[in-house]
């Protein structure tokens, strides 16, 4: 949330060790959402409301700018129940101390819904009619559910007939989340805007995959009732906003600029074993500014602008070719840890490969073709995080496909040769297909490369896709970059701008 002029992040973290368990609530703050300082536990498990655990949950600023923390405590029966806390002291700018009233649990599971799934309370809105509203993920069998609860004074919640959204075969929704996104422009809004002018997302955590979907759709206020518009799949196979390594996000809206700022969590692709060697066991991915495409179907998403403030030593490549087989090398940054934007264009989608319907699933399709099988139109990109002579690298890149009527794009991040150890890593090629415009025969893609982690933002993020990776020999000053074509089409490299990125400060 942003409070005050600072941005605080709360998340969940064992203080004992680089595995899951004893979860607290950690707390850091930051004025500029790039450098952080960590302060000690927000809250922690003492009340018999949380006494066997502090899950997830969401911030709320209320009228009068009094920030309330909702989340989900874990009970001496093990049910999950819903509890609230509040600054110990408003006058304290990092709002060090919160203190969890003895009144809690302000919501228990009730008749009906199953206590040991139900948890992690969103952001609450606030609607004309004075009523405060909140969504709590769960299921009822396969059935994932979206609880609606209301409340006059945040205290006291009562839970309403019908949840605010369901869907069938989808499992347990962990960390819902709800809110407005404007038919144009960029600009974030408070969750408690309605309109004909707005639409609405809901984005759900599935428990079963591991991954993410969301939907974009009409929230109607007086019902408390969220449709989705029939343009993208309200399941499994809908819409993510990261096709890869990427869980568990929140959004907050943004006051001071007006934006809403979306932040998902990357775990490890190692083993148990590796993350307790080396102590520490998850990231935070680079938080993202997100908005409604011109289209209104999806989300657009960018990292957010204070990024750019790491950037350091810049290198241009321009008007440069690539025939099939070719790679070129990226030289003067550290391509350890760069952030890196190009555009590739075509003179032609003649020589694109057939689409196989069957291809559903984008993963499936990268799976079976990669980059080494030659295509026509593809596949292009970048080689990142390689070692000199090629035995790690991983590459992102594109493959166009010819379908009918109009031509596919697939996004590929394919870990598969990202590291020579085997032992205990899991090495995907995690994959998207990207809806764009080939009107202009260019497309756009954005790296950024921070030693196990590469974030790739296809299309001006329409689609994104995150790969943990970690090589062995391409690493530090022995890590190289490249850009690549292994499809007979010839793919021109119009502007390449690569930065050496300095690391952020914890203090």
């Amino acid at each position: 949330m942003y409070f005050n002029g600072i941005y605080h992040l709360f998340y969940q973290y064992n203080p004992k060790g680089a595995v899951w368990g004893n979860i607290v609530w950690a707390h850091s703050i930051s004025r500029d959402l790039i450098n952080w300082k960590p302060l000690k536990a927000a809250i922690y498990p003492s009340k018999p409301f949380d006494i066997n655990g502090c899950w997830s949950g969401s911030a709320t600023v209320l009228p009068g700018n009094k920030p309330v923390i909702l989340y989900t405590g874990i009970d001496p029966q093990n049910r999950q129940v819903q509890n609230y806390a509040i600054p110990a002291n408003l006058s304290d700018p990092y709002l060090t101390e919160w203190i969890k009233p003895d009144h809690n649990p302000i919501v228990d599971p009730g008749p009906g819904v199953n206590a040991s799934a139900f948890r992690d309370p969103t952001t609450a809105w606030l609607s004309k009619s004075g009523h405060w509203k909140t969504i709590i993920g769960s299921k009822r069998k396969r059935r994932g559910m979206a609880y609606l609860y209301r409340s006059r004074d945040f205290v006291k919640w009562t839970k309403a007939k019908h949840p605010l959204h369901s869907a069938a075969n989808t499992g347990m929704w962990e960390c819902p989340d709800f809110y407005p996104v404007p038919l144009r422009g960029r600009l974030g809004l408070d969750p408690s805007v309605t309109g004909n002018w707005v639409k609405h997302v809901l984005k759900v955590s599935l428990d079963l995959t591991r991954y993410e979907y969301y939907t974009v759709g009409k929230y109607f206020p007086k019902k408390d009732k969220y449709v989705p518009d029939n343009t993208s799949v309200d399941g499994w196979s809908g819409l993510r906003y990261d096709y890869g390594n990427f869980y568990a996000s929140k959004s907050f809206y943004d006051p001071l600029r007006k934006r809403r700022v979306l932040w998902g969590w990357a775990n490890e692709s190692d083993s148990a074993q590796d993350d307790v060697s080396k102590g520490w066991a998850g990231i935070q991915l680079i938080p993202r500014t997100v908005w409604l495409d011109h289209n209104q179907k999806q989300l657009i998403q960018w990292p957010v602008e204070e990024l750019n403030t790491l950037r350091g030593k810049k290198v241009v490549l321009s008007h440069q070719k690539l025939l099939k087989g070719h790679t070129v090398e990226v030289k003067g940054i550290t391509a350890a840890q760069a952030d890196v934007e190009v555009i590739f264009s075509f003179s032609s989608l003649d020589k694109a490969e057939p689409f196989d319907p069957r291809w559903v699933d984008a993963q499936a399709a990268c799976d079976q073709l990669g980059l080494k099988s030659q295509g026509g139109v593809g596949p292009f990109g970048l080689l990142t995080l390689a070692s000199e002579n090629l035995e790690e690298f991983t590459p992102v890149f594109f493959r166009i496909f010819k379908a009918h009527h109009k031509h596919v794009v697939l996004m590929c991040s394919d870990a598969r040769s990202s590291s020579l150890k085997e032992d205990g890593l899991y090495k995907p090629a995690f994959a998207g297909y990207v809806d764009i415009d080939l009107s202009s025969k260019k497309l756009s893609l954005r790296s950024l490369i921070d030693h196990s982690v590469v974030e790739s933002f296809g299309g001006g993020g329409k689609t994104c896709i995150t790969s943990r990776v970690y090589p062995t020999k391409g690493v530090f000053n022995d890590a190289h970059l490249h850009v690549f074509n292994n499809g007979t089409e010839a793919i021109t490299v119009e502007y390449l701008s690569a930065w050496s990125m300095k690391s952020a400060r914890v203090n």
